[in-house]
């Protein structure tokens, strides 16, 4: 809410726009769990990730609604922002993979072949994602998340290429990053269509406890592509696969504003200099 989190190597940073204009900046350290042997063994650390994911998301929330909401007409309290995440995981649960489950099974009775129900279930639950990208790309608030979403991407990007941490530099990047979380959101709905294949048609009530119990291992399968991916990029193949990923950020990030990459900036130096990467010193104005 009104910043950005970046994930270093071994820390967190999360930078926030204060209602006075400032930038609220905080690092630390990122517990063993995160950063432990459980994050080196493929498949085990995709399900490792979507926990920290979740985990660190939320903190990480929480902490940006308390400063970026000063004043006691505006607290937002900690059980508001998990009941909202736990509402919010029941939601899409229910939208991206009971619901499309049910409209496909609807068609059944026209479709001879399981895996062509499974295809069409999978093209619905795709279709039912971009369009809610669409419908809350349309909300003022949103609009901002996506800005400083973009702004993330552009930080690191210009990280990534070398370049110096300065608002005039990032500037010039692409609000686009392969390793974005919209990208593993395409593959992890790309990767349900083939394991849900492989369970055939069964009991609808089997079906519906399947697409909740299979999603770890999904989103652990699709980690590993996603890693795959991002260290061969340059590979022409591999391109094409990133390719559909990087369209559909298109939706999930805007350009931003000079004060919004000033605080995707201050981020990404505050997890550098907690990481020992830069010294505390450089850790001064973005602009």
């Amino acid at each position: 809410m009104g910043g950005v989190m970046i994930r270093g190597r071994n820390s967190l940073a999360i930078a926030v726009r204060k209602m006075d204009g400032s930038i609220d900046v905080s690092g630390r350290p990122l517990a063993s769990l995160y950063k432990g042997q459980w994050r080196e063994i493929p498949f085990i650390r995709g399900v490792m990730a979507l926990i920290e994911a979740v985990v660190l998301g939320t903190g990480a929330l929480m902490y940006s609604a308390q400063v970026s909401t000063e004043t006691e007409q505006e607290k937002i309290t900690p059980g508001m922002i998990w009941g909202s995440l736990a509402l919010g995981v029941v939601l899409a649960v229910a939208l991206f993979f009971v619901l499309p489950l049910l409209a496909a099974r609807v068609l059944d009775p026209f479709i001879s072949s399981a895996f062509i129900s499974n295809l069409v279930e999978g093209l619905i639950r795709i279709i039912f994602f971009i369009v809610y990208l669409a419908l809350i790309g349309r909300m003022q608030d949103i609009q901002e998340i996506f800005a400083y979403h973009g702004a993330e991407h552009m930080s690191v990007n210009a990280y990534e290429a070398g370049v110096p941490l300065e608002v005039s530099s990032v500037r010039n990047y692409s609000p686009a990053h392969t390793r974005c979380g919209t990208s593993f959101l395409l593959v992890v709905l790309v990767i349900s269509i083939i394991v849900f294949a492989l369970l055939g048609r069964p009991d609808i009530w089997i079906s519906i406890i399947s697409r909740i119990l299979l999603l770890p291992v999904i989103a652990a399968i699709s980690y590993e592509l996603i890693k795959f991916e991002a260290n061969y990029s340059r590979n022409l193949l591999v391109h094409c696969l990133l390719t559909p990923g990087l369209w559909l950020q298109a939706m999930t990030t805007r350009r931003p504003s000079d004060s919004q990459l000033e605080v995707a900036i201050t981020a990404m130096k505050k997890a550098l200099e907690t990481d020992g990467v830069i010294q505390a010193e450089t850790l001064t104005s973005a602009t």
